[in-house]
């Protein structure tokens, strides 16, 4: 069936100029111009009418994670907890609406340590005090740190004994963080099938809302796989969905879900591998080349030597899957950017593609290298406005003020895109582009105007380049003939509005 949508303004091509009007065929777009020429060639086609809005691409979301955003809306929130009363209160008030009983996991997601009134972690004896009968997470909003009451370490066997020589582990805190936080999460239970599937359909709407078409899942774990067969056999996936596997579990991923390398099937293909090099600025775990302020030997945390990162690009590099890179601070830019340069000489791994995801603080200096090795920054560009105060406080003025560099790395020709690491933030697209573009703190600190970029090159991130970034340039990321009608409708043009108002269309 053809579609003929009018009375508006199309924002088409690569350049994102204008068109009356645009002509759809069984979800593919087959022509846009004057409306009376396409009604004439076309006059049994259904009319739609725009009523004078805007119809302009879908966006594409470049790096999250759709499993921990779905599992979020069967969590506590924290979000709006200030203080420790204010988190007890909610897993209170939690447990009591939902009938949970004793021995019954609960999980507590999005506090944010920054923001509390005692400005530190939560311990597992304020926890044990009021929830002795039930094992407690708490997951930091960053999802690099969480901290487990007295039970929940017992049920996912975390001893002192066990953890007396693992640094990322403060038993008397019941505080884990990066690695040993990660593989703790994964031995929580998870909810039955009937509600993950509620989950992830809540999940995916959410994501649509903020004009959203395609989605990462930016860590597979072997946990996942049961999970994901069956989502894959009823049919759950209503948006266009990328899986990275990580690196560890790759081959036994690769395995399972044969029938989704290289082409969606029931709307799902893997894309390639993960790895992550280090951990937060926020949290002060992200591995720099300079100190934190304050300190003289404090430079975060690297998660992988040298020889592992370079084995995890040779082998996306001989597989010929795409490598993404968990890299915030520098450092780990640095490891990633050398592990990359050093395969490059036997194999073209810009074939692949590589990203450098969140790219955050890494420096200017490095650029250059990035740009010849073809690398792809997906930067996380809206810490600017949820962190950016922190970040003054933990590098200084000046070196916050280079967070997501994006103008520096647009003036090198370096493509990159913008993301919201959900369930981090929530997956709004036009927040994001409203960062990259005005670059304001919460407290309204203007973090560094030279480093902001228009509005179009914001959108270009989003939709172009991130078609891009997935090799599905041909399909996606702009309304062009031949390319998917993944469309948008907003009721003011990006374009054209003032850039301080793109965050309310």
């Amino acid at each position: 069936m053809k579609k003929i949508y009018y009375n508006g303004t199309i924002i088409a091509g690569n350049d994102f100029h204008y068109e009356e009007a645009v002509c759809t065929e069984d979800e593919k777009i087959i022509c846009f111009g004057k409306y009376g020429n396409i009604s004439e060639k076309f006059p049994d086609a259904v009319k739609v009418n725009l009523e004078g809005n805007i119809i302009m691409p879908s966006f594409i979301d470049p790096h999250s994670h759709l499993s921990s955003y779905a599992l979020s809306f069967l969590q506590v929130s924290l979000e709006d907890a200030l203080s420790f009363d204010d988190i007890n209160q909610k897993l209170k008030d939690y447990i009591k609406e939902n009938n949970i009983k004793k021995g019954e996991w609960v999980t507590a997601v999005a506090y944010d340590h920054n923001v509390l009134k005692e400005k530190k972690h939560p311990q597992k004896e304020i926890l044990d005090k009021e929830f002795p009968e039930n094992p407690i997470v708490l997951r930091h909003k960053s999802e690099h740190f969480g901290v487990f009451n007295s039970l929940g370490l017992k049920e996912i066997g975390i001893t002192e004994e066990s953890s007396k020589d693992d640094k990322f582990v403060k038993f008397d805190e019941g505080y884990l963080e990066e690695n040993a936080f990660i593989s703790a999460i994964k031995k929580v239970p998870l909810p039955d099938f009937k509600k993950l599937q509620d989950a992830y359909k809540k999940a995916q709407l959410k994501y649509a809302s903020y004009g959203i078409t395609t989605v990462q899942e930016g860590m597979i774990a072997k946990e996942l796989i049961p999970i994901y067969e069956g989502l894959l056999n009823s049919n759950s996936f209503m948006l266009d969905v990328v899986g990275y596997a990580g690196i560890e579990d790759a081959e036994k991923i690769y395995g399972v879900f044969s029938e989704n390398i290289n082409e969606y099937n029931n709307n799902f293909r893997l894309g390639g591998y993960k790895i992550f090099l280090d951990g937060s600025p926020q949290g002060r775990t992200a591995w720099m080349r300079t100190p934190y302020m304050n300190s003289s030997n404090e430079f975060g945390n690297p998660t992988m030597n040298d020889e592992d990162v370079k084995n995890a690009v040779l082998k996306a590099a001989v597989s010929k899957r795409q490598l993404l890179a968990h890299c915030n601070g520098d450092a780990a830019s640095d490891q990633f950017i050398k592990a990359v340069d050093s395969i490059s000489k036997e194999y073209d791994v810009a074939e692949i593609r590589p990203v450098i995801v969140h790219a955050q603080l890494i420096g200017i200096d490095q650029l250059d290298d990035v740009k010849r090795l073809s690398l792809i920054p997906s930067f996380f560009v809206a810490h600017v406005y949820h962190w950016g105060d922190v970040h003054i406080e933990n590098f200084g003025f000046e070196r916050a003020s280079y967070i997501s560099p994006l103008k520096s790395a647009l003036d090198k020709g370096i493509l990159f895109t913008l993301h919201q690491d959900t369930p981090v933030i929530k997956p709004d697209m036009f927040e994001t582009i409203w960062c990259a573009s005005n670059r304001i703190t919460k407290n309204g600190v203007k973090l560094n105007e030279k480093e902001t970029i228009t509005v179009k090159e914001a959108l270009k991130a989003v939709t172009i380049n991130a078609a891009y970034q997935y090799g599905e340039e041909d399909l996606k990321g702009s309304i062009d003939i031949g390319k998917y009608a993944d469309f948008i409708i907003v009721d003011k043009n990006p374009l054209e509005i003032a850039r301080e108002e793109i965050k309310n269309i």
